[in-house]
C-alpha cells in the first residue's frame, strides 16, 4: 500500500479516536472518575440501539479485517466518528468540562494509548494495532483511572487535613447523614429546624464525598458555628468510614435502606453493610427503623450505644411522623404534638430531623414553630405552577422507588379536571430489580396518568411494559427536551405534570 493511502488509513483512523476520546473522557468525568464506570456505559451505549449495534460491529469488524487489509481500519474509525449513535462529543446537559483532574487523565490516558499503539504497530509493521487502540478506548480511560486513584487520593488528602484542622479549631457538634434516599431532605430539615436557636452550617447541594466535605468545612464552616451538617454518600463499602475518621460525627443518621447504587452494591444487605458505618464512632445513632435493615441494625448495636428509633409509625418509635390523607401527625414518646398540611413533606425524613432537632436540646415549641415553614429541597416533588396555569411537580433528582410512588401519590391528589401526565426515562442503579421496578412504575402511573413520556432508551422496554398495561397514553421522544416542549404545546391551565428523575446525556 502506498505513502499517501498510508495516510489516509491512519487520518481516517485518529479521526475516529479523537471522537470517541472525547465522548469517553466526558462519560469519565459525569461518572466522578470511577475505574470501570467508562466501559460499563460502553456496553449501554453500544448495545442501546439496533444503529449502535450495527456500528460496534462494523467497528469490530473493520479491526480484524485491518489485520491483513490495512483499509479494513478506515471502517472501525468511521464507525468510532459516529457512534455509539447519540452519544455526544459536546453533550447537552452535562458538557465536558476542562478541570486539572481531567486534564491530568487525558494526559495519562492518551499518552498510554498512543505509546502502545506506536510501539505495536512499529513492531509488527501493521495498522491493525492502532485499530485496535481506538476500538478500545474506554478500557484506556479506566487504566489511567485506575492508576491515578491513589495520586488523587494524595491530592484530596491536603484538603482532607485542613478540613481536619478547622474542625477542630471550631468544634461543632457534627450530625452527618447518610441513606439510600432521602439524605439531602432530611438534612435540609434538619438546617431549617436548629436554624434560630443555634448556628449551623449544612453541606450544599449534594456535597457528599471527601471532596466535598472537606470543600464545605474549609469555605463555610467558621469559629462560633455550633452545629455542621454533613450529607454522607458511598458508592461502596468502606468509603462512608473514610470520611468519618476525620469529620468525626457525633450523631450519626440512616434516612433509608432501599434498591438505590444496588448495581454497584450487589444486594441490600450490602447497602446497609455500607451505610451502618457512619454509626461506628458517634455516640448517638438515629435510625428509620420503617425499613427492616434499620430495625436489624437497631436492635444489634442498642447494647453499645444510644439508638433514637423513628419512623410513620407510633410502634417502638421515639419520634412518629404519620401520615394520613391530607396531613401528617407527629408524635414523640407516642404523644401527639402537632399536625402538618404542607404538601410534600417526607415523612420518614422529618421523624429523623425532629429527633435531630431534640437530641440538639432545641425546645420542641421551636421546632413546632419551625416545621410550618419547612423548605423544599430543590427538584424534589417541588410543585411550580406555569404562567400558562400548569402545575409542574419537579421530582427530576435522585428517583428511588418509593419516592417515586409518593410522587404519584402526589400527581393523582393534585387535579382531578385537567390531564395529568408523567414524564420519566425510569429509574437507574437498581442491580437486578431494575426492569421489575420500572415495570412496577409505569404500571402505577398508567393508572393514574392520562399520559406518560418516556425519555431515552435506558429503560424503554421495561417502562413501555408497564404503561401500556393501563388505559394512558404512551409517547416515547429521545430527550428531556423533546418531552418539555411536548408539554408546553399539548397541556393547559388546570392540567399537572409530574417530571419523576432527569438522567445527564452521558446515559443513553
Amino acid at each position: 500500500m502506498n505513502t499517501s493511502l498510508v495516510a489516509i488509513v491512519v487520518a481516517v483512523t485518529t479521526a475516529g479516536g479523537l471522537f470517541s476520546f472525547a465522548r469517553w473522557v466526558r462519560v469519565a468525568q459525569r461518572e466522578h472518575y470511577l475505574p470501570g464506570s467508562t466501559l460499563r456505559f460502553a456496553a449501554r451505549w453500544w448495545t442501546a440501539h439496533p444503529l449502535s449495534i450495527l456500528m460496534g460491529v462494523a467497528a469490530v469488524v473493520g479491526f480484524v479485517l485491518s489485520i491483513w487489509f490495512p483499509l479494513g481500519a478506515c471502517i472501525t474509525g468511521l464507525a468510532l466518528i459516529f457512534g455509539p449513535f447519540g452519544l455526544t462529543v459536546r453533550g447537552r446537559s452535562a458538557p465536558l468540562v476542562w478541570t486539572r483532574r481531567l486534564k491530568t487523565v487525558v494526559a495519562v490516558a492518551g499518552s498510554l494509548l498512543v505509546a502502545g499503539a506506536a510501539l505495536l504497530s512499529t513492531t509488527i509493521g501493521s495498522i491493525a494495532p492502532l485499530a485496535l487502540s481506538v476500538l478500545t478506548i474506554p478500557a484506556w480511560i479506566d487504566l489511567s483511572l485506575w492508576m491515578l486513584r491513589p495520586v488523587e487520593k494524595r491530592i484530596a488528602q491536603r484538603y482532607v487535613n485542613q478540613a481536619s484542622e478547622r474542625l477542630q479549631a471550631v468544634r461543632p457538634v457534627v450530625v452527618a447523614i447518610t441513606g439510600s434516599y432521602g439524605k439531602t431532605t432530611t438534612k435540609e430539615y434538619v438546617r431549617h429546624l436548629v436554624s434560630g436557636m443555634r448556628t449551623v452550617v449544612a453541606s450544599p447541594a449534594s456535597y457528599n464525598n471527601t471532596a466535598g466535605l472537606s470543600r464545605t468545612i474549609n469555605e463555610h464552616l467558621t469559629m462560633g458555628t455550633d452545629v455542621l451538617v454533613a450529607e454522607v454518600g458511598t458508592y461502596g463499602k468502606g468509603e462512608i468510614r473514610e470520611i468519618c475518621r476525620w469529620l468525626r460525627p457525633t450523631i450519626g443518621v440512616i434516612t433509608a435502606i432501599g434498591p438505590v447504587h444496588l448495581e454497584r452494591m450487589g444486594s441490600l444487605e450490602g447497602i446497609a453493610h455500607a451505610k451502618s458505618e457512619i454509626l461506628e464512632t458517634v455516640d448517638l445513632a438515629i435510625l428509620n427503623t420503617d425499613f427492616s435493615h434499620l430495625r436489624q441494625i437497631a436492635d444489634k448495636i442498642g447494647a453499645d450505644k444510644s439508638v433514637i428509633e423513628c419512623g410513620s409509625s407510633k410502634e417502638h418509635n421515639y419520634v412518629a411522623a404519620i401520615p394520613s390523607e391530607q396531613s401528617i401527625g407527629l408524635y414523640i414518646s407516642g404523644k401527639h404534638v402537632t399536625t402538618l398540611s404542607n404538601p410534600g413533606i417526607f415523612p420518614g425524613n422529618l421523624a429523623s430531623a425532629v429527633a435531630v432537632a431534640l437530641t440538639l436540646d432545641i425546645p420542641l415549641e421551636h421546632i413546632i414553630g419551625q416545621i410550618s415553614s419547612l423548605p423544599s429541597p430543590a427538584h424534589r416533588q417541588q410543585l411550580v405552577t406555569t404562567p400558562a396555569g400548569v402545575t409542574v411537580i419537579d421530582d427530576t433528582f435522585s428517583s428511588n422507588p418509593a419516592g417515586a410512588a409518593n410522587a404519584l401519590k402526589l400527581l393523582s391528589e393534585t387535579s382531578h379536571r385537567g390531564r395529568r401526565v408523567v414524564v420519566s426515562p425510569g429509574m437507574i442503579e437498581l442491580g437486578d430489580q431494575q426492569d421489575q421496578e420500572n415495570e412496577q412504575f409505569a404500571r402505577k402511573a398508567a393508572g393514574s396518568a392520562t399520559d406518560i413520556l418516556i425519555v431515552g432508551r435506558t429503560n424503554l422496554g421495561s417502562l413501555l411494559r408497564g404503561a401500556r398495561s393501563g388505559k394512558a397514553k404512551v409517547w416515547t421522544v429521545r430527550h428531556r427536551d423533546e418531552a418539555v416542549r411536548w408539554v408546553r404545546e399539548n397541556l393547559t391551565e388546570g392540567d399537572v405534570v409530574l417530571y419523576e428523575n432527569d438522567l445527564p446525556d452521558h446515559f443513553p
